[in-house]
């Protein structure tokens, strides 16, 4: 067993390569081997974003707190609420974050696949964030 106690890791800002606005890292996770699964606590301020993305093994969204959005390719933007859960599939491009006005902090879970569990791409734009 490994417990890793609350507040003994500090908190890491969201590169600006993969993130829009002020994004704070809490709490990372890894699996050791054999487990592949990682993940952790991410904030987003108000405007706050990922970039699009996807997930060789899918990924699972936990929303703590707040008040969020999340999209995948081609379809709507989705509110999303604290104990909501979200499922991306594999290779489904998306993104999510924090509505305009609100913060929103979800735990965020992928497994790795051949040692990578994201595939980052292109910044949602202003216009595909207020879509």
């Amino acid at each position: 067993m490994d417990i890793k106690r609350s507040g003994s890791q500090p908190s890491a800002k969201g590169p600006a390569e993969y993130f829009t606005g002020s994004v704070h890292i809490d709490a990372p996770f890894q699996g050791t081997e054999p487990a592949r699964v990682g993940g952790a606590t991410v904030t987003f301020e108000p405007g706050a974003r990922t970039a699009w993305h996807t997930h060789p093994l899918g990924q699972t969204l936990i929303v703590v707190s707040g008040l969020g959005w999340a999209q995948r390719e081609g379809g709507p933007v989705k509110e999303i609420r604290p104990g909501d859960i979200v499922w991306f599939a594999p290779g489904e491009k998306h993104w999510h974050g924090a509505t305009a006005t609100t913060d929103m902090s979800h735990v965020a879970i992928a497994e790795k696949l051949d040692g990578k569990s994201v595939d980052w791409m292109e910044q949602v734009t202003d216009a595909q964030y207020r879509a």
